[in-house]
C-alpha cells in the first residue's frame, strides 16, 4: 500500500489569557502531574499512607522532575549556549532580538519551560525520593522508587506527545510513502520561524506557517521541507505499554514487595525503549560527537539500563516492609 505522508502543523499554543499562554506542552505537563497525584493516592490507599505524606511527595517530586530535566538538557545537551546565558536556565524565556517578554522586557521573549532531558529528570527524581524520605524516615527510598515509576512511565507518554505537537525531538527523514512519515512544518531546522516570516512577509508565525501549508505560491517551500519518523509517537506509545506493565505487576503480583525489582523493571524497559528509538531519532546533539557510534541520548541511557538490571535481579534476604 502506497502512503503519502501527512503534514504536521498545530500552533504550540492554545489559548492566551492576556500576555499568558497556554501551551500544548506545558498543559500535558500538568496533565502528566495530574495522573501521577491520582495514581499515588489510590496506592497510597491501598497501602494505609496519609494524604498529607502523599502531598508533600507530590511537591518534591514536581520540583525534582522540573529542575532535574532542566538542568540535565542544560549540562547534557546545551551547555556551550547557557554558559553565556545563564539567566536563561531557571526561566522560561530566551534571548530574542526584537521581542519584548510581556510587552516591558525587550530582548526576551516567554517561550515556557522548553529545553528539558528526561536523563536528568530521571536523576532529580531520585535525589528528591532521597530527600524526601530524609524528611519521612518512615519512608524506604525502594518503597517509593517501586510505586512512583508507575506514574512516572505514563508521565513520560505525555511529555513525548507535548514534544510531538511542539514539532521538537523529531525523527531522521524518511521516504514519503513511509507508513508513518509526517512532514513536521515547525520544525526549526528544517523551516525556522524567521525564515517562514520572511518568506510570507506575515507579522505572525502562525499566520506564516499556515500559508506555507495552504497558499500554492509557498508550494516550492512545502515540497523542499522532508518527511520524517514521528520518533516522539513511536517513544510515547512504548512508554504506555512499559505503564501498563508496571501498573499490572504492582496490582496483580506479588512483584511490588521485592524492594527494587519494579524501579529496576522500568529502568530496564524505559531507556531500552528510548536507546532503539534514538536509532530512528535526528541529533538532539551533547556529547555524541566527541564519543561517536552512539547518540548523547544512547550514552547515557546504557547506565540507567544497567542500573535497572541490578535491582532487578539483585539478592533479598526479606520482603519489603
Amino acid at each position: 500500500m502506497y502512503f503519502l505522508g501527512f503534514t504536521w502543523n498545530p500552533a504550540d499554543t492554545l489559548f492566551k489569557i492576556g500576555v499568558i499562554q497556554i501551551k500544548y506542552y506545558n498543559l500535558l505537563w500538568i496533565i502528566a502531574f495530574a495522573l501521577g497525584w491520582y495514581i499515588m493516592k489510590k496506592i497510597f490507599v491501598k497501602e494505609n499512607k496519609s494524604i498529607e505524606q502523599l502531598d508533600s511527595l507530590f511537591i518534591y517530586t514536581v520540583l525534582a522532575t522540573m529542575l532535574g530535566a532542566r538542568l540535565g538538557h542544560v549540562f547534557f545537551y546545551d551547555w556551550p549556549y547557557y554558559s553565556n546565558h545563564l539567566l536563561e536556565i531557571l526561566l522560561p524565556i530566551r534571548e530574542s532580538e526584537g521581542s519584548a517578554l510581556f510587552g516591558i522586557i525587550n530582548g526576551y521573549e516567554f517561550t515556557g519551560f522548553t529545553g528539558l532531558a528526561s536523563h536528568g529528570a530521571a536523576i532529580g527524581i531520585i535525589i528528591g525520593m532521597y530527600l524526601y524520605t530524609r524528611k519521612f524516615p518512615e519512608f524506604k527510598m525502594l518503597w517509593i522508587l517501586d510505586r512512583i515509576v508507575i506514574p512516572v512511565s505514563i508521565g513520560a507518554f505525555c511529555v513525548r506527545l507535548g514534544n510531538f505537537f511542539n514539532s521538537e525531538i523529531n525523527g531522521k527523514v524518511v521516504d514519503k510513502s513511509f507508513i508513518f512519515a509526517t512532514r513536521f512544518l515547525r520544525d526549526s531546522d528544517d523551516l525556522h520561524p524567521a525564515n517562514a516570516l520572511a518568506i510570507t512577509k506575515e507579522k505572525s508565525v502562525n499566520a506564516a506557517y499556515n500559508l506555507i501549508e495552504k497558499d500554492p505560491r509557498f508550494a516550492e517551500y512545502l515540497e523542499a521541507i522532508p518527511y520524517r519518523h514521528p520518533a516522539q509517537l513511536y517513544e510515547g506509545i512504548c512508554y504506555i505499554f512499559v505503564f501498563a506493565i508496571l501498573h499490572y505487576l504492582y496490582w496483580k503480583t506479588d512483584k511490588k514487595n521485592k524492594s527494587g525489582f519494579l524501579f529496576g523493571l522500568f529502568l530496564v524497559l524505559l531507556w531500552t525503549v528510548r536507546f532503539f528509538v534514538e536509532f530512528v531519532k535526528k541529533s538532539q546533539g551533547g556529547f555524541e560527537e566527541s564519543l561517536g557510534v552512539l547518540s548523547t541520548g544512547q550514552w547515557l541511557s546504557i547506565p540507567f539500563i544497567l542500573i535497572g538490571f541490578y535491582f532487578m535481579f539483585k539478592p533479598t534476604s526479606a520482603s519489603v516492609k
